[in-house]
């Protein structure tokens, strides 16, 4: 993956980390009590990354909205196969990122 579009400098760390499957550096980025919302779903942030990470990852970078929290793009996972999808970060005043909407993407 390029993270060249990649402008804010949270979302490019942890999207790095995910891609080389880093959970340390994945879960460090986060708050303790961050939220996941999957298709707008709420699901448990830690066990779903926890099993993801080292498995899912984007393949290709391509679009970046909303100051560069907002990321769309071609994505792997060794269970569903391969997808577009989007990454929408909400990042608190302490430069942590406190909630992730994540989802099939349709553009």
């Amino acid at each position: 993956m390029q993270t060249d579009k990649l402008t804010h400098p949270l979302v490019k760390s942890a999207l790095t980390a995910l891609d080389k499957g880093d959970a340390k550096g994945w879960f460090g980025l986060f708050t303790a009590d961050a939220e996941l919302y999957d298709d707008g779903n709420k699901v448990s942030f830690v066990p779903f990354f926890t099993k993801a990470i080292g498995h899912e990852r984007f393949t290709a970078i391509d679009k970046v909205e909303q100051d560069g929290l907002h990321v769309y793009g071609r994505f792997h996972s060794d269970q569903w196969g391969d997808f577009k999808t989007y990454f929408k970060f909400h990042v608190n005043g302490q430069n942590k990122i406190h909630r992730l909407e994540i989802g099939q993407a349709d553009y």
